[in-house]
């Protein structure tokens, strides 16, 4: 955790009246911007849902709550278990307000090597899991839910070696412009958050070297690392009242990449 955050509480930070109660679902929660999410989420009082692949992470993030957070082990590719799992979680919750897609994998992989089994399967995890959660949740949500959905900077910068996550992340703000559009009479927003280069520690682990972050410094007009915690920020407000006017947006966390 930066310094920023270390010894902080989540009272330091903007507290959202409107999201105390409200039932929120999250996919990839156990690690990295899902756990930010969903530490955020429960200290503004919500009632949270997540699931991941990482059972054995999500049991040390539900260990450092004070209330464990509802959990499933799934793999969101697998549609009918994701499915089942939002039905789930809005019967022990009592309802869902928020659906959250946050699940992705970025990693790296050179075009002429790609062949239909995984590029299929890139698509799945990247794009139509949250298609199909989408699908799930609308139905049962009151007005004034919210769907917030994880796209990537990386759709508008369109880097070599990964055209499935970067067509995947593309497809991603369009696909929020359309739902947005469709259930706005119904009052449900549908907005989509796009991260920059996020310090966590599967980057660290792989990809954000010394060299790579001086190299990101240098493209940045804000000098410090984007933390897990500063995306999971801009999702609060999106999922709170405070933001009631926005929907169909593709905003932007990177600290002035683009």
């Amino acid at each position: 955790m930066s310094p920023r955050y270390a010894g902080r509480m989540s009272s330091d930070f903007a507290t959202y009246p409107s999201l105390a109660g409200r039932r929120v679902f999250i996919t990839g929660g156990a690690t990295g911007i899902g756990a930010a999410l969903v530490t955020a989420f429960a200290a503004q009082g919500a009632v949270v849902g997540h699931v991941d692949l990482a059972a054995e992470a999500a049991a040390i993030l539900a260990e450092a709550l004070p209330a464990a957070p509802w959990f499933r082990a799934l793999d969101v590719t697998d549609t009918a278990a994701l499915k089942a799992a939002i039905a789930d979680f809005a019967t022990h919750a009592g309802g869902l307000d928020v659906l959250i897609n946050n699940v992705a994998n970025d990693s790296r992989h050179d075009p002429l090597a790609v062949d239909e089994t995984r590029w299929r399967s890139l698509m799945a995890v990247n794009l139509d899991c949250g298609f199909f959660a989408a699908q799930a949740a609308i139905p049962l949500m009151p007005a004034g839910g919210a769907i917030i959905n994880f796209s990537s900077i990386n759709a508008l910068l369109g880097p070599a070696g990964m055209p499935a996550y970067v067509a995947a992340k593309s497809a991603i703000v369009g696909l929020t412009k359309a739902l947005a559009r469709q259930y706005g009479p119904d009052a449900i927003r549908v907005n989509a958050i796009l991260p920059g280069w996020v310090v966590t520690q599967r980057q660290l682990d792989l990809w954000l070297t010394p060299e790579a972050e001086a190299d990101w410094m240098e493209q940045v007009a804000l000098k410090q690392r984007i933390l897990p915690e500063d995306v999971a920020n801009l999702a609060l407000f999106l999922a709170a009242d405070d933001s009631r006017m926005i929907t169909g947006q593709a905003m932007v966390i990177d600290g002035g990449r683009v």
